[in-house]
């Protein structure tokens, strides 16, 4: 089979378009043949080995050669203790832990697998899973965003401030959305009610304060992001910078604690099966998976680059044929 492999990190030049074996799936896992596939901040990450944290599973090379965890595709064979899924069935899943996706087939443990939503193609369903899961548990389970309350996303024009800034809006919120200038008509597009260009303003100091500020891209102190907090107000980080992480994690809980304020990681609980109820209002169309391009398995590198780049509007996409 083809697939897209790399030995050292790197940019994505180090990434190489090859013939290995399709792999045969243990007793409980599942061999997928991939349609789709969706980039992420991890898959950036992952190549470069950048930040540190990037590299717990291999410090010096890669211990996985092939990236991409997002996929959408139908089951092709079944291991011996598998009972859910056969030949044939349409699925998708997240596969972060282990891997594989840029490839033409994969195998996943059954119970990372889920049924294709009805309606949504591969391309919607490969979008969703870690992109649908930070939304969902960074704005309603541990965001418990309200009706008027103010929210602000930083990264809110990527993939998964793209579901984030829907699903803050469709709850009622009054959402901020910050990100680079080519992405401010973008996230207006989306219902942002206001727009920063984090190049030219820093939303840590222009006096404004937030109930909930989701943080995709930190790169500041935790005493930054607590002089943006109302009182009462949480702050969530996802990714960023590892100073800001240790930052948030030793600093955070101690700061702002006199005005309720809450300074945390947004530990997210990842897998498919997870998603329902994001997947129900993308299925009613109360919010859209916005595709930004669409890439071959050839052109993972490029797909990659564009994303690394910061140009990514929603999601980014490679079709496996």
């Amino acid at each position: 089979m083809k697939a897209v492999v790399y030995t050292r990190y790197g940019p994505p030049d180090v990434l190489r378009l090859t013939d290995v074996e399709v792999p045969a799936p243990k007793d409980n896992e599942v061999l997928v043949k991939v349609h789709a596939v969706s980039l992420n901040g991890s898959d950036w990450e992952m190549l470069r080995g950048k930040p540190l944290y990037s590299r717990i599973a291999g410090p010096f090379r890669p211990r996985q050669h092939i990236l991409g965890s997002d996929i959408a595709g139908q089951v092709e064979a079944a291991g011996r203790n598998t009972t859910l899924f056969q030949p044939g069935d349409e699925v998708f899943a997240d596969i972060l832990s282990h891997m594989g996706g840029f490839a033409e087939y994969v195998c996943v443990p059954e119970s990372a697998l889920a049924r294709m939503p009805a309606g949504m193609t591969y391309e919607e369903a490969a979008a969703l899973p870690q992109a649908g899961a930070i939304a969902l548990q960074g704005i309603r389970d541990k965001g418990h965003v309200q009706p008027g309350q103010k929210v602000l996303i930083n990264g809110a024009g990527g993939g998964s401030g793209m579901y984030a800034l829907q699903l803050a809006k469709l709850r009622g919120a009054e959402v901020t959305g910050v990100d680079n200038a080519e992405k401010l008509e973008f996230m207006r597009s989306l219902g942002a009610d206001h727009v920063i260009d984090y190049t030219r303003e820093d939303f840590t100091r222009n006096g404004r304060t937030y109930d909930l500020v989701l943080d995709l891209a930190a790169h500041r102190s935790a005493f930054a992001y607590e002089r943006s907090l109302t009182p009462g107000g949480r702050y969530l980080y996802v990714g960023g910078s590892v100073a800001t992480l240790l930052h948030v994690l030793l600093i955070g809980p101690l700061t702002g604690r006199a005005a309720g304020k809450k300074i945390r990681l947004l530990a997210v609980r990842l897998g498919a099966q997870h998603l329902a109820p994001i997947v129900e209002l993308c299925q009613a169309s109360k919010i859209a998976t916005v595709i930004d391009r669409r890439y071959r398995l050839n052109e993972v590198p490029e797909a990659l680059r564009y994303l690394g780049e910061g140009h990514a509007k929603g999601k980014v996409v490679v079709i496996v044929e």
